[in-house]
């Protein structure tokens, strides 16, 4: 598969999110469970996502990730629990769309980091992923994934 590379400037985003370490195996249930979460807040505030749900990774500790689970709003709220107010940072990112399963993402990551290495982009070590379908409705193979990487 080939993946179009870009950069692309991006404006500060609010998210509210949970900020967690977990293993790459009990990632998918965490992120169901995180979002769920984060969503019944959204509605008891009378709130809707400004955005795509997304994962953002601090590390590729595969056994003990730092992931930062969240959801775009446009309005700042109060926090709850382990629900924080964050942002995914303004600034130029290296971005990508992967087509498909979430678990055959890697080959666009790779694609990205050739991409950012040959066009003399450092990236910053933080790598976003924005899921753009909703996976309950759209099959596995159509799924969409912005991919980011925040450069310096």
């Amino acid at each position: 598969m080939s993946y179009n590379c870009e950069k692309l400037e991006r404006s500060t985003q609010l998210v509210l999110s949970i900020r967690t370490k977990t293993s790459v195996q009990q990632l998918p249930q965490l992120l169901g469970e995180s979002y769920m979460k984060i969503m019944q807040y959204l509605g008891e505030k009378g709130e809707f996502p400004a955005g795509a749900p997304f994962a953002g990774y601090f590390n590729l500790d595969m056994q003990n990730m730092d992931v930062e689970i969240g959801i775009p709003f446009s309005k700042k709220l109060l926090e709850k629990d382990d629900i924080k107010t964050s942002e995914i940072p303004a600034g130029k990112y290296a971005s990508c769309i992967h087509t498909g399963p979430y678990d055959k993402i890697e080959p666009a990551y790779n694609a990205l980091t050739q991409w950012a290495q040959k066009n003399g982009y450092e990236t910053s070590g933080i790598a976003y992923e924005l899921y753009l379908d909703d996976p309950g409705v759209t099959p596995p193979e159509e799924l969409k994934t912005q991919i980011l990487f925040l450069l310096r």
